[in-house]
Formats: C-alpha cells, structure tokens, sequence
C-alpha cells in the first residue's frame, strides 16, 4: 500500500485517479479547491477510511502553505500533480491578455513545482519517491501542427521543462519524475467530443507510474506508456 497525494480530485481525471488508487488499496490524500463543491469526492469519503481530503488552491501560495503545515510530517510515496486549468479558449494571436496568460502559467507551471518544493520533507520520507506531473501532448512543441492556444500550450511547454530539469536535479536522491499526456479525455476540460474517458485514461496512467523508474524518469508520457516528442 503506497501513500499517494492527489491535486484536483473534485472532478474528472483527479477524481478518478481518487477512485482507482483506493480500489487497488492505497491510502490516498486528496486535494480541491472547493471541498463544499466536491460532492463525489466526499461520497467517497464517507466510505473510505483510506482517503483523507484536504482544501487546496494551487494559485493561492498561502493555501500551499497552509496544506503542507497540516500534512506535518506525514511521508508521501507518490505524488501526482493533476490540478490545473486550460484558461482562455479565444488564446488566439491578437486576442492575448497578458494578466489572464499570467494566472494561468501560474497555476499550470509555477504552482507545480513550488508545492513540489514545500512537499519536499514528506516525500523524502516516501519509500517509492515518484513525483507524476499531468500536461498535455499540446505542451509538445514538436507536435504542434495547429497553431493556436497560445495560453495552454506555453504553460504545459514550461511545465515540461521544469520536471525534466526537476528528474535530473532529484536524481541523486533516488527520485523519479515524468510527464504524463492523459490522451483527449471525457471531461469538462477536454469536451464531448473526446476520444476517451477517465476510466481508460487513468488506468493507463497508473501503469506508467508503476514502471516509473530512475531509468525512464524525466521522460514525457502517453498514457498508453508510449512517449512523447518534446
């Protein structure tokens, strides 16, 4: 049984990550923004000893903090950073906001690795010591054929960065991270229109954390377990 915090688990693929981690008998702390919101996560809370929910808002540094202080000094084995927000639809070339480009990377690529830093004591007490960050293949420069999102793609692009700089940086210290591409998923986020639904996707991706390992750490991964073009 691994200890596993989970960002975002109100709804969609955090929610789910939530349901598969408990049903294969893992003790899961689970994060939201909005806990009085969460309705499914708190259902499951109620039949769950394993799942312990905490208030968590990524943009706010001073909720990070207030988080971890209540996570004391608890080991963490594995940490998936699933929260994040795709920000403004019309992110086309000549309607760009600077304020709203901001909060965004904000959230998708700054907020990652601070709570990562502030996590830090408790994963060096984790016995598996991954560290899964979900972006996007729309991060993925050389598979950019389309154009456009200007706002999503830059803020999983930099997010991509920073976790390899963060598996080579956290290598000497047993660690591994990656990138994880959830596919196109049935979710508020990823519309009706997509191609899978959380259950596939989720299942995929815990394989891939499974394998994990100091050889494939800082790799960018599909959740079939193929990888990613940078």
């Amino acid at each position: 049984m691994a200890t596993i915090l989970i960002t975002g688990t109100n709804r969609g693929i955090g929610l789910e990550f939530t349901k598969q981690c408990l049903a294969r008998g893992d003790r899961v702390i689970a994060t939201c923004r909005d806990i009085e919101a969460a309705d499914a996560l708190m259902q499951l809370r109620s039949s769950h000893d394993e799942l312990e929910v905490h208030k968590l808002d990524v943009s706010s540094t001073e909720s990070m903090l207030e988080f971890v202080q209540q996570l004391a000094d608890t080991p963490i084995d594995i940490f998936i950073n699933n929260a994040g927000v795709y920000g403004p639809r019309n992110a086309n070339f000549g309607e760009l906001d600077g304020r709203l480009w901001a909060s965004v990377l904000q959230v998708n690529s700054v907020a990652p690795l601070i709570l990562s830093q502030l996590l830090m004591p408790n994963l060096r007490q984790g016995k598996d010591k991954k560290m899964l960050y979900l972006s996007s293949k729309m991060g993925s420069i050389d598979d950019n054929s389309g154009g456009g999102s200007y706002i999503y793609r830059s803020s999983k692009t930099a997010l991509n960065s920073a976790v390899k700089s963060l598996a080579i940086d956290l290598a000497g210290e047993g660690f591994s991270a990656a990138v994880l591409h959830p596919g196109w998923v049935l979710t508020d986020m990823g519309g009706p229109n997509a191609l899978i639904d959380t259950k596939t996707s989720v299942a995929g991706m815990l394989k891939v954390v499974e394998g994990l390992d100091p050889q494939t750490s800082g790799s960018f991964f599909n959740y079939d377990g193929s990888i990613i073009a940078w």
